[in-house]
């Protein structure tokens, strides 16, 4: 899967009946694709994936499929209990995503060789090409990620633990098993923060939280971060991403959260988060609106 430019995670609006909102979602999607995104990455961790149904989840991800009408390759989030993976698979194939970023099993851990049948189950009820997510209990040494990756139709694996000394010997041993096809990339919330280290051990895509909500901040810093314009870098890291890190670690949860009020900050009414998740308070909403306008004022945007 040739992934490129910045990776796009939509939130999942949720209406005054509690209920997904695809209007709004696609709304969501569309102001998204008008900023070139590589990829729209739909009911996935900044989508709120644990707190979706099956049934919600395809409607989800079926929205976002119609909306981007072939314009970005557009991944669907899987994982979860083994039952809900393998029919979230289906179903996203069904509703013409183009791929998948499977989760990692929750609650019942086994060994490497149970993750391995895992992911077997998916690719093959999915049929799609499957990015993996390394985080929570899912974290491998580079002999078990060869082994993964050399499961036919998985094709990258996305890094949420933020190991660097783990994850350069993960992308050696890959590429010299597999090929340079493979793809990688860094999956930390807030990825930016760390970009300039991933880079360094070969690994150039990030997800983007910040797209969701201030896509000329997202694209303004990988523009400056491909041309090297480390000047642009340094004042976007110093001025905006490091304080949104430091306000994000203040509350479990708050990576997805602050996103979500900030899509509301700038005017699309997403609705809040669902529990076990909690929308941030008036102090930090405040917080989060002064760092969302020195960013925007820091690329020429409008607040």
């Amino acid at each position: 899967m040739n992934l490129q430019g910045v990776l796009f995670f939509p939130v999942t609006p949720f209406g005054a009946d509690g209920r997904p909102s695809v209007e709004v979602l696609a709304r969501h999607v569309r102001d998204g694709l008008a900023h070139g995104p590589g990829g729209v990455f739909v009911a996935c961790g900044t989508g709120e994936f644990p707190a979706l149904s099956v049934i919600e989840h395809e409607q989800v991800v079926r929205a976002a499929v119609d909306e981007v009408a072939g314009d970005a390759p557009v991944i669907a989030g899987a994982g979860g209990p083994y039952g809900a993976a393998v029919r979230q698979a289906a179903l996203s194939a069904e509703a013409g995503a183009d791929g998948l970023l499977l989760m990692p099993p929750y609650l019942a851990q086994g060994p490497k060789s149970g993750l391995l049948d895992y992911v077997r189950a998916v690719v093959e009820a999915a049929g799609l090409p499957v990015i993996l997510y390394q985080r929570g209990g899912v974290l491998l040494e580079p002999a078990e990620a060869v082994a993964l990756a050399r499961i036919p139709g998985v094709v990258g694996l996305k890094d949420g633990v933020g190991d660097i000394d783990r994850m350069a010997r993960i992308v050696v041993a890959v590429r010299q098993a597999v090929g340079a096809d493979f793809t990688f990339f860094n999956g930390l919330p807030t990825a930016e923060l760390t970009a300039p280290a991933y880079r360094a051990i070969g690994v150039d895509l990030y997800s983007s939280a910040v797209f969701a909500f201030a896509p000329e901040i997202a694209m303004a810093f990988r523009t400056a971060l491909s041309e090297g314009d480390g000047e642009t870098v340094a004042r976007l890291t110093g001025q905006f991403y490091a304080p949104l890190v430091e306000l994000r670690s203040k509350v479990p949860g708050y990576a997805v959260s602050l996103v979500k009020a900030a899509v509301r900050m700038r005017g699309l009414d997403v609705g809040s988060v669902r529990p076990p998740l909690s929308d941030p308070g008036a102090e930090h909403l405040e917080e989060l609106e002064r760092i969302v306008k020195a960013g925007l004022a820091l690329v020429g945007a409008d607040a």
